[in-house]
């Protein structure tokens, strides 16, 4: 079904300042998936010693942000009287400490608790990251799917101006982490996008890049996106051809409230509608026709094949993203993918053995009891197969020790073993089975027999 619009409404005099709003620290607990597997849809740890375990509290992965990541690399002693960081309550005392150098008692220190800080050196693909704007101007966009619906002398009227400049001032402020926007300083009618894929959708770690242009009439119109497909159609809304099914664009019908308003709607707006709305967790039911049997068994069925598919879509968009990076993004997508990579590789390897596709969270799994299923095993083989062209690609931006942590395809051996057992187990149901059935007959029939007995004395006597 077309996914609602999602209503950001924009300030009414937008502010010049540049300071993020820190995100909520609220993380699902994981399970870290290297020391666990899926096996016949349950969770199985990989230690031959341990059965069952507790998935909620087993293998948390440690969250984000090192305390220590700016401390230089030596051994650092902890005050076990004051919190480390602030002032003894004696400030005299502190004062004429500090006049004299610093002598190391080792018997004094050794009564000391030590912490050990391990420095966390950042690549320069991080610091790159850490660095890139989320918004920014560039000069010109010559490989621009529109670039030819205009020129950089055109005039446009006062009103077109003075909504795009609005436009470009609500998105230098407020855009989410996952969306990054470039603006073209001599055809302010061209703009391109990338959208991260969100964790816990099948579209996880992968980048997304449209195309947008500001008509003419803009904004009494909505504006003109185009998805940079590679020729793939991952969603629904999302066609081959490049096109963007959206009420917002004017591109599908809804009702008055989802489609383009000129005095309320806004480029943020339209961004965040495609990251929550299309790019979502269950994409089979953005399509109209099977929006209604959302929450049905043969739904929910359909829906899990068809992310398994977009998944793997996913995956040979990242090829093609590598390869073919969009224009002024180049080093955004090789510093991403450098980062990401073993991310992609643990998903990719417990997808392999079968965790079902967008229970993956970073260093984890999540939500193991709601996912009874596993994967099916023509994902999981067609996932294995072609992370090796994924690999190679990784491999040629830097990525080492990606080769050895691939896993290879589900071994059909030992799913044959499985389906032994499974009908092993199956044959031996149907012998107690009939075992109860045949106790039962013979129950039945010695009181029948015992009946009969009774009824022919009784005719006897008459």
């Amino acid at each position: 079904m077309e996914p609602d619009v999602v209503e950001i409404a924009p300030p009414l005099f937008p502010s010049g300042s540049r300071t993020r709003k820190p995100r909520k620290a609220g993380i699902p607990e994981v399970i870290d998936v290297e020391h666990y597997e899926f096996r016949n849809g349950g969770l199985v740890s990989n230690n031959n010693n341990a059965n069952l375990v507790d998935k909620k509290n087993k293998g948390k992965s440690i969250q984000d942000g090192s305390f220590y990541d700016h401390l230089a690399d030596e051994e650092v002693v902890m005050s076990t009287t004051h919190p480390w960081g602030f002032p003894s309550s004696s400030s005299k005392r502190s004062r004429r400490s500090s006049s004299r150098p610093f002598n190391r008692d080792a018997s004094a220190s050794s009564s000391r608790p030590r912490a050990a800080v391990e420095v966390v050196v950042s690549s320069a693909q991080a610091n790159f990251l850490r660095d890139f704007k989320r918004f920014d101007t560039v000069d010109n966009f010559s490989q621009h799917h529109y670039a030819s619906q205009g020129n950089a002398s055109k005039q446009h009227s006062r009103t077109w101006v003075k909504k795009v400049q609005a436009d470009w001032k609500i998105l230098e402020n407020d855009l989410p982490e996952a969306i990054s926007v470039r603006a073209c300083e001599s055809r302010m009618d061209l703009m391109r996008a990338v959208i991260v894929g969100a964790e816990g959708t099948p579209y996880h770690d992968g980048v997304f890049f449209f195309d947008i242009h500001f008509p003419d009439t803009y904004p009494s119109v909505p504006p003109m996106v185009h998805y940079h497909s590679g020729g793939l159609r991952i969603n629904p809304n999302l066609y081959n051809c490049g096109k963007v099914c959206l009420s917002l664009l004017g591109t599908w019908n809804g009702n008055a409230r989802e489609q383009w308003l000129p005095q309320e709607s806004t480029m943020l707006q339209l961004l965040v509608s495609i990251q929550a709305l299309i790019l979502n967790q269950k994409p089979y039911f953005n399509e109209p026709a099977y929006g209604r049997t959302k929450g049905t068994p043969s739904g929910e069925a359909h829906s899990k094949f068809y992310s398994e598919n977009v998944y793997v879509l996913s995956l040979r968009t990242m090829v093609y993203s590598m390869r073919k990076p969009p224009k002024h993004f180049e080093e955004f997508v090789r510093s991403h993918y450098f980062e990401r990579a073993h991310d992609i590789v643990k998903a990719s390897n417990a997808y392999i053995d079968g965790a079902p596709v967008g229970s993956i969270v970073k260093g984890g799994v999540q939500d193991i009891e709601e996912s009874s299923e596993s994967g099916s095993m023509k994902f999981r083989t067609e996932v294995a197969t072609f992370m090796k062209t994924v690999v190679e690609e990784l491999v040629k931006l830097g990525v080492k020790e990606l080769d050895d942590k691939l896993k290879p395809p589900p071994n059909a051996e030992s799913s044959n073993k499985s389906n032994c057992k499974r009908s092993r187990s199956s044959r031996l149901s149907l012998y107690i089975y009939c075992f109860v059935v045949v106790g039962y007959l013979v129950v039945t029939s010695k009181n029948f027999s015992r009946i009969l007995d009774a009824t022919s004395h009784l005719t006897r006597t008459e």
